[in-house]
């Protein structure tokens, strides 16, 4: 693929408008409430080919499938229209009623594809990955001067542009000037004998064509060789070939199995791993990958509903792109991979917001009608899988798998024009429930520049000109890194305390838009975080050059641009208003921010070992807790430590190893804690970024709040990573090492995490532009807080939802301004204003928990 591709919007996606929902080649339609049948790519399904790779407790676990989609939601969007995972009543029945749905999810920051399923992989912040503040492609300093784009999306051993590995957990020397590449996720796999499939798995796979780029990524040319028949390929044809599919295999398969090099298998380079990696082979691409996992020798394939897969460029068998992998296609490559001696497969699914196909690029609404067709294929399109599976044998009972989302969005619109609508209605009587889509929603999608608009589009805004404008300041001095929370890179690189830097921190926080869906005029910046406070959010890696001079978390509505002349990513081409501010109905998603929508996510455990516990709204995780908690279960450990703690409130006893079963509500609770200091959208992570917001809008006498501020942050970071460092050895010694929890010291250590938060809610409260309430609820929920200037309680309509501790009955929430997903606009929180405010603790779903028995509140902020 290009540079580009997976650049702007990675969930763009084509597919037929008909999809065959019902009928298509191989398809046998099944009567409501049951399954269907599906053959497979050959004819009929292949049995599984056993191997030598046998997993968990006692060896129960022969296969393993890891799916992640791209920003596919468990919540709703709109309370009268199901969710994603509603109207995926296959996929969302087979793991309620068999393992567990945690929704009590979480991102690292940024909450952006590239970052998030990297992280989802490795078990690692952004900062040890290597990739940090991009929006699937990011910025860095050469000379001083930030240079154009880098993709996000390379293969594990690729370079950008400065020579430094894309991946990267070790900083570049004079001695090695390309970093430390990043461990690699599938070593523990093929170490233990099992090859290991990707399909369209980030980085996992050779994700561009290129054979000679000054960009680097050029990975045709590192596998096969600059002269090699491979690079002598059409661009095109390179990319259907080669790019996107791939398996990396143990040392048996390696030398005389499915990656020999009689197979086209060629040596998987990891040149950093701990502890060496040789004698293993790759194999890479549809072209070599196809006809040894169900072309019969041939590169024709199917996806699971028996229609060929087919790259749409050369409009012949190969790989159909990053955007056309849709629920069918993902799934037929993960049914063959199987059924053909590959037992462990990781896959992503893109999402269904956008029309497709589609001329130019359109977002669809919740309850739309493409959209409630496309859930629908993607439905049918898991019956038929699980349907397949169940006549291989595999099942729960010999398989792990997992499901996760990489982000929410945040939906930027407001109500259809027709209020009642509910897009599809789900019969729950049958089993799984039956979803039949109609009532569709409409929208109205005029772009406007003038407000009210219409509501339905992002709103893009360009910075250069708000600048220019209110603040005087001049457009050639920055580069931005377009998103709604854009990393600003000042021409120069200048220190963080440079006076040119704090200018341009200032203006930027005092930047204020007309919001076209609402008609509020409200401040564009939410929170601020520079390298100090980035730092604690686990954004700074080991090169310092992609460090930007810091990053504006916007409000969630806005898409953020270098300039008013053009950039903006919607079609019809921008057009420039007085005010650089443009709403577009082209797209209507947005991620990439800290806002409980599009930070809150979903995962789903099944098979042995994962308790059946349907919803679990308790259990605080984040994506770096995946990998430990499936290496747990599968008896593996990695050769390098995790950010995450293993799961064990979802998993049963007998699959853990002992050292984790001893004390164990003492390590919950130790976890817990861990999770609510280190994880970026945690306790403290959200506290410090008030703090450091609060720190780059001053303009005390000296620059002596910014200083005093920024000292606190610097030493509550130190603190924090002591404290975290102890946490995790003791976590990770019980879960991987047999050691023992000592629970006086874990209890030590739970006392001074509580200690130090404590100390930076309270500076928090005290030092930024809000307001903190502490609350008990009588049951574990989500905390909230309704509020407005009043007098009294009556007609509140601003929500603030950042539950510093969701999912508990201890509840803390910083009231910056309205954040209630699905709404638009904030007014924010102006310092000496009184607010009224009332307490509701609610459920999954929004269901009302506690509401403190309606009692009204007053207090002024700070």
């Amino acid at each position: 693929m290009s540079l580009t591709e997976r650049v702007r919007r990675p969930s763009l996606w084509r597919i037929s408008a008909a999809l065959a929902l019902l009928a298509g080649i191989g398809v046998v339609v099944a009567a409501p409430g049951t399954h269907p049948v599906v053959l497979g790519s050959g004819g009929a399904s292949t049995a599984y080919a056993a191997g030598g790779c046998s997993l968990g407790a006692n060896g129960a676990i022969k296969h393993v499938m890891y799916f992640q989609f791209d920003n596919t939601h468990f919540m709703r969007d709109l309370a009268n229209v199901p969710s994603d995972l509603e109207q995926m009543p296959h996929l969302s029945n087979f793991i309620q009623s068999n393992g567990v749905i945690l929704d009590n999810h979480h991102t690292p920051l940024i909450s952006h594809t590239s970052e998030d399923i990297l992280t989802s992989l490795s078990g690692v912040y952004p900062n040890r990955h290597g990739v940090a503040v991009g929006q699937n492609s990011y910025q860095f300093y050469q000379n001083g001067s930030p240079t154009p784009f880098t993709t996000a999306f390379t293969y594990w051993t690729d370079t950008i542009g400065n020579g430094t590995y894309n991946l990267l957990s070790g900083a570049p020397t004079a001695a090695k000037p390309t970093g430390t590449n990043a461990p690699a996720p599938w070593v523990p796999y093929t170490r233990a004998g099992c090859d290991v499939g990707a399909v369209a798995s980030a980085n996992q796979v050779l994700e561009n064509a290129n054979v000679n780029s000054r960009f680097g990524a050029n990975d045709i040319g590192n596998v096969y060789g600059v002269t090699s028949p491979e690079a002598q390929e059409t661009t095109a044809q390179r990319t259907a070939d080669f790019v996107g599919v791939a398996v990396h295999c143990s040392q048996t398969d390696s030398a005389a199995g499915l990656c020999s090099s009689t197979n086209h298998g060629r040596p998987d380079v990891l040149p950093d791993e701990p502890g060496g990696y040789t004698g293993f082979n790759g194999l890479f691409g549809h072209k070599y990958v196809a006809p040894l996992i169900g072309g019969n020798g041939t590169t024709s394939l199917n996806d699971i509903n028996g229609t060929p897969i087919i790259d749409p460029t050369t409009n012949a068998p190969g790989f159909p792109g990053f955007d056309g992998m849709n629920a069918a296609v993902s799934l037929g490559y993960v049914a063959d991979m199987q059924e053909h001696g590959v037992p462990v497969t990781f896959a992503y699914i893109s999402d269904a917001h956008d029309q497709n196909p589609a001329a130019t690029h359109t977002a669809l609404g919740p309850g739309e009608q493409a959209y409630e067709q496309q859930l629908k294929a993607y439905d049918m399109a898991f019956g038929a899988f699980f349907s397949r599976l169940a006549a291989d044998g595999i099942n729960k009972s010999n398989t792990l798998f997992v499901f996760t989302s990489d982000e929410g969005d945040h939906y930027t619109g407001g109500p259809p024009t027709n209020p009642g609508c509910t897009g599809a209605t789900i019969d729950g009587t049958q089993n799984p429930p039956v979803v039949t889509p109609g009532n569709y929603c409409t929208y109205s999608k005029t772009a406007t520049t003038t407000p009210p608009g219409p509501p339905f589009g992002e709103v893009a805004v360009g910075l250069d000109g708000l600048l220019s404008q209110q603040q005087g300041l001049n457009s050639s001095t920055f580069s931005v890194g377009n998103d709604t929370a854009p990393a600003i890179y000042l021409n120069g690189q200048p220190a963080r305390s440079d006076a040119s830097v704090r200018t341009f921190e200032r203006a930027t926080g005092a930047l204020t838009v007309t919001n076209p869906l609402s008609s509020a005029t409200e401040p564009l910046a939410q929170y601020l975080a520079d390298p100090v406070e980035m730092n604690l959010l686990h954004m700074v890696t080991a090169d310092p050059t992609r460090t930007p001079t810091f990053t504006m978390f916007a409000r969630p509505d806005y898409y953020v641009t270098a300039t008013c002349s053009g950039g903006f990513n919607s079609t019809p081409p921008p057009v420039v208003s007085p005010k650089c501010v443009l709403e577009q109905p082209a797209y209507a998603w947005l991620h990439g921010n800290v806002q409980q929508d599009v930070s809150t996510t979903w995962l789903g455990m099944v098979g042995p070992g994962v308790i059946n516990k349907g919803i679990d709204n308790t259990t605080w995780s984040d994506h770096t807790d995946i990998r430990p908690t499936m290496l747990a279960l599968l008896g593996l450990q990695d050769d390098y430590s995790h950010d995450g703690r293993v799961l064990v409130e979802d998993l049963n006893s007998s699959a853990l190893a002992a050292s984790l079963t001893v004390h164990q509500g003492t390590f919950v609770r130790l976890a817990q804690m861990y999770k609510q200091l280190n994880a970026p959208v945690a306790g403290l992570g959200l506290a410090t970024l008030a703090i450091s917001t609060n720190a780059l809008k001053s303009n005390a006498a000296g620059d002596g709040t910014y200083t005093q501020l920024e000292t606190q942050l610097q030493a509550i970071g130190t603190q924090r990573d002591a404290l975290a460092a102890k946490m995790i050895a003791a976590l990770e010694g019980a879960e991987f090492n047999g050691q023992t929890l000592d629970e006086q010291a874990a209890q030590s250590l739970i006392t001074q995490g509580q200690a130090l938060l404590d100390s930076v809610n309270t500076l928090a409260g005290s030092s930024a532009q809000c307001f903190l309430v502490t609350f008990i609820s009588s049951r574990p929920g989500q905390g909230e807080i309704f509020f407005g200037t009043g007098p009294g309680c009556s007609g509140l309509v601003n929500v603030a939802t950042t539950d510093q501790s969701p999912g508990t009955t201890r509840h803390a929430i910083f009231v910056a301004g309205n954040d209630l997903p699905g709404t638009v606009g904030s007014t924010g929180i102006s310092p000496g204003t009184t607010y009224w405010y009332e307490t509701v603790t609610t459920g999954p779903g929004g269901t009302e928990i506690n509401n403190n028995a309606g009692n009204c509140y007053s207090v002024t902020a700070g």
